[in-house]
């Protein structure tokens, strides 16, 4: 078998749901839950059913993880598009039951989490979206994030050479924060450049030895170090 095939869509308790071993991808679980509640379940998961009858989550992982995380009854969020402030509500999760063997789950799997990575914004469009509606519960960005995008979306093209306010917006535009007064206010996720740089395995340890020599609480502090040394070895060694 080269393909998934489709067999049901189903309602079943998140409890019969084994989640996918090894996945690799890190969900926002809260902004997932905090989107159900506001939307519903608008998408199913994709479902293997194994010979044995176990049913596998090939996708919607992180779904089915904050279903089960919202637990059974009434949450007591007004209209949750979860469990309909029902206090009979049990865990449950429609599900895409599908037929398929090893190699095409593990498939199935990496495309879902990788496909959606690959994709870009037409700012201006996310912006004129954003803007459109009253609130923007549910849908994963904050307040500021709307204030950040229609900013970066207002930027001008060409700064004026005596605008004292150059530099910031230069930041803004290439992934750091939006307001001149406290430029790292912008959320990193939406606005953060992502380095993609595809080396051979002995550049990538040389690189991973030179970034943990520094200290620092994640990657971008340690490479703010690394780079702070190579500038003051260079101002040395121009000296």
């Amino acid at each position: 078998m080269t393909s998934a095939s489709y067999l049901r869509t189903d309602t079943i308790p998140v409890d019969r749901l084994t989640p996918y071993p090894g996945n690799a991808k890190r969900g926002d679980v809260p902004a997932i839950l905090a989107s159900l509640r506001k939307n519903g379940q608008y998408r199913g998961l994709v479902v293997r059913e194994q010979p044995d009858g176990t049913l596998v989550v090939l996708a919607g992982n992180h779904t089915r993880q904050a279903l089960a995380e919202h637990g059974p009854g009434d949450c007591g969020t007004k209209d949750c598009g979860v469990c309909h402030n029902s206090p009979d509500w049990t865990p449950a999760a429609r599900c895409d039951v599908v037929k398929c063997d090893d190699q095409t789950a593990l498939r199935v799997n990496l495309a879902d989490n990788r496909t959606s990575d690959l994709g870009t914004y037409d700012y201006a469009g996310l912006a004129e979206l954003l803007g459109s509606l009253g609130d923007v519960d549910g849908t994963g960005y904050s307040d500021q994030d709307v204030q950040d995008i229609t900013a970066l979306v207002d930027l001008p093209d060409e700064e004026p050479k005596d605008d004292n306010h150059t530099a910031a917006r230069q930041a803004a535009r290439d992934g750091g924060g939006l307001d001149d007064e406290h430029p790292d206010t912008g959320n990193p996720d939406v606005f953060n450049p992502v380095i993609n740089l595809r080396v051979p395995h002995a550049v990538f340890d040389r690189w991973r030895t030179a970034l943990d020599a520094h200290p620092g609480q994640d990657d971008g502090a340690k490479l703010l170090g690394l780079l702070g040394e190579v500038e003051t070895s260079r101002a040395r060694a121009a000296a």
